[in-house]
């Protein structure tokens, strides 16, 4: 049972592949944005860029293969949702400041500087997503299925840190964890009312 723990990490890229391929493929084919987040798109394709040279750094190849994909897959998210009028000029200014903390931590202090900073990245990136999710009426474009494989990536994330005594993978994992519970509860809840609507008799 331990030496399968060794493998969690492989799990997790498993699910950390096609995360948005959901979401992405729920905006191109219905059109509805409803509840998803411009900046959300936009810090994940930053942040995994920057993890993506940190992994290098570190001679990590093969965690260069979840990283590129999320790079890849959130740049596009984020073209989709700039073409539908979702990006904001004030929004877009703090994401290329905090571009520049990134870049500023690796010229400071290395590749260890830059691991540090990236501790707090998913915290940043997925609270814009949280927000909007909550403020919108109706988030009828969020989709589940990103939700749940980005759940799965950092439960893996969460057990393999427990395992390892890693206090930076099990902030990630349980940070991840919470809000990907926060987000499948709000497309519940969304989901809900929206269906009782439609079986409501018509007044």
């Amino acid at each position: 049972m331990i030496r399968l723990l060794d493998y969690t990490p492989v799990a997790a890229a498993c699910f950390a592949i096609p995360e948005f391929l959901p979401q992405i493929r729920k905006l191109a084919a219905v059109g509805d944005g409803a509840g998803v987040s411009w900046p959300w798109a936009v810090l994940t394709a930053l942040n995994n860029a920057a993890w993506l040279a940190y992994f290098s750094l570190s001679r990590d190849w093969t965690a260069l293969i979840p990283a590129a994909s999320a790079t890849l897959l959130a740049s596009v998210l984020a073209v989709l949702l700039t073409r539908r009028g979702q990006h904001r000029s004030r929004t877009a200014v703090l994401i290329s400041a905090w571009a520049a903390t990134l870049a500023g931590s690796y010229a400071l202090a290395g590749r260890a500087g830059l691991g540090t900073l990236l501790t707090a990245a998913f915290l940043i990136q997925v609270t814009p997503q949280v927000w909007t999710a909550y403020v919108t009426a109706r988030p009828t474009g969020v989709s589940a299925g990103t939700w749940l494989l980005i759940s799965g990536e950092l439960s893996c994330w969460l057990i393999f840190g427990l395992y390892k005594s890693d206090p930076r993978l099990i902030a990630l994992g349980a940070t991840g964890l919470a809000a990907s519970m926060l987000m499948l509860g709000r497309i519940g809840r969304s989901g809900s009312v929206t269906r009782s609507r439609w079986l409501s008799p018509s007044r």
